[in-house]
C-alpha cells in the first residue's frame, strides 16, 4: 500500500493511478481524512454490445457497404480532378 498526501497525489496523479493498478493507494488530507484508490477491472469488453433485430440479410448489408465504398471512391476522384 502506497500513501500520499493530497498535494503529492495531485501533482503525480497519473503515477498514482498507474500504481493503483497493482496495489491500494491511500491519500491523506490535512484534516485527517483518508481516501483509498483501488483499481477495478472492467468485466466486459467494450466490443461486447447487444445485437439488433433487423430484416436485412447478409446480402443486403454487403450491397450497402459496396455502394458506400463506390460513392467514397467517386468523391475522391472528383476532388482530385478539381
Amino acid at each position: 500500500m502506497k500513501v500520499y498526501t493530497y498535494s503529492e497525489a495531485r501533482q503525480r496523479f497519473a503515477d498514482v493511478l498507474n500504481i493503483a493498478r497493482s496495489e491500494e493507494v491511500v491519500i491523506k488530507r490535512r484534516g485527517g481524512e483518508t481516501f483509498s484508490i483501488i483499481f477495478k477491472k472492467s468485466k466486459k469488453s467494450p466490443f461486447d454490445v447487444p445485437g439488433i433485430e433487423t430484416k436485412a440479410t447478409t446480402k443486403d448489408i454487403l450491397a450497402a457497404v459496396r455502394e458506400s465504398r463506390e460513392r467514397s471512391v467517386e468523391q475522391i476522384v472528383e476532388e482530385d480532378t478539381t
